[in-house]
């Protein structure tokens, strides 16, 4: 069973707003996929909740004026795999998505709760690292927007302010960061499905006009730190370059510069490192070859 003292359902976001002010120490819940779990396990036993479940406005994936890829929070992870404007523009997103648990947790979970858990494993993280991806946070004092890369402040943490009554309203793709770009996620896990990843690299690149070399790469681990985290060092030796093996090979070394994983039972930070330098080659190969380059 589970130990819960109070459930609020939020009627609009202004509502859920009220309802965090005036119950501080609730947990908000969308889907219900981790905080559930985390409560039946006892971790939260008498756990306030305010549900925003109901909350249509922040569903669905749309382009704003700016033709920025907006993605509401309480976006389901199946919806985002099969929607049009993902597959068109971001399908590096749904792919990586795609590999959350199973078909019942990708139906229920939310792109929201997979963020604001703040886990650095989450399979969505990071890609939406790799797309330079905006966290839109809407609270008493209106919208705030800030680089996914500063939402995530520590393991377990990320940049909500309780005090502001803050929820997560939306996950806004810049245009920048997806037009003519094409990406690969790969997830490192001792099972095929329903898998925590031991590791995970999204790579994401737009070549030159000809197609000759590197005009913008970007690449991003899960689980190579406490935090979803970009590897700019890597980053610096493709940008501008020319494809070529030699650049691949020295580009995915380069990613040993700047994470730093841990030893935990799911695999050694020996392990860890050796399969990063391997999955940001095959990442990277895949998605110059996806942007229709050809390696020489």
């Amino acid at each position: 069973m589970y130990d819960i003292k109070a459930l609020y359902e939020a009627e609009s976001v202004a509502d859920a707003i009220r309802l965090r002010l005036e119950h501080p120490e609730a947990q908000i819940i969308a889907g219900g996929s981790d905080v559930l779990v985390q409560i039946r396990e006892g971790r939260r036993a008498g756990a306030e909740l305010i549900s925003i479940y109901g909350l249509d406005e922040l569903r669905g994936v749309s382009l704003d004026e700016d033709d920025n890829l907006r993605i509401g929070s309480l976006t389901s992870f199946s919806h985002i795999t099969r929607d049009p404007l993902i597959q068109q523009y971001a399908n590096v997103l749904g792919e990586a998505v795609d590999q959350v648990g199973s078909p019942q947790i990708r139906n229920i979970g939310t792109i929201g709760g997979n963020t604001c858990n703040g886990v650095t494993s989450a399979d969505s993280a990071s890609t939406l690292h790799a797309l330079e991806a905006i966290v839109e946070l809407t609270g008493k004092n209106g919208v705030r927007r800030l680089p996914i890369k500063d939402f995530y402040i520590k393991a377990g943490q990320v940049d909500i302010r309780g005090e502001e009554g803050e929820l997560q309203t939306a996950i806004l793709i810049p245009k920048d960061s997806y037009e003519n770009c094409f990406g690969k996620y790969i997830k490192y896990g001792m099972r095929n499905a329903m898998e925590i990843a031991s590791l995970g690299c999204s790579v994401n690149v737009r070549l030159s006009p000809v197609k000759k070399y590197i005009r913008r790469c970007r690449i991003a681990y899960g689980v190579a730190g406490p935090v979803p985290m970009r590897v700019p060092s890597a980053e610096a030796v493709a940008n501008g370059s020319p494809l070529t093996r030699d650049m691949i090979d020295e580009f995915a070394l380069a990613v040993l510069l700047d994470i730093n994983p841990r030893d935990s039972w799911r695999a050694s930070k020996a392990f860890r490192q050796h399969i990063a330098v391997e999955m940001a080659r095959r990442a990277l190969t895949e998605s110059i070859e996806r942007a229709g380059g050809v390696i020489e």
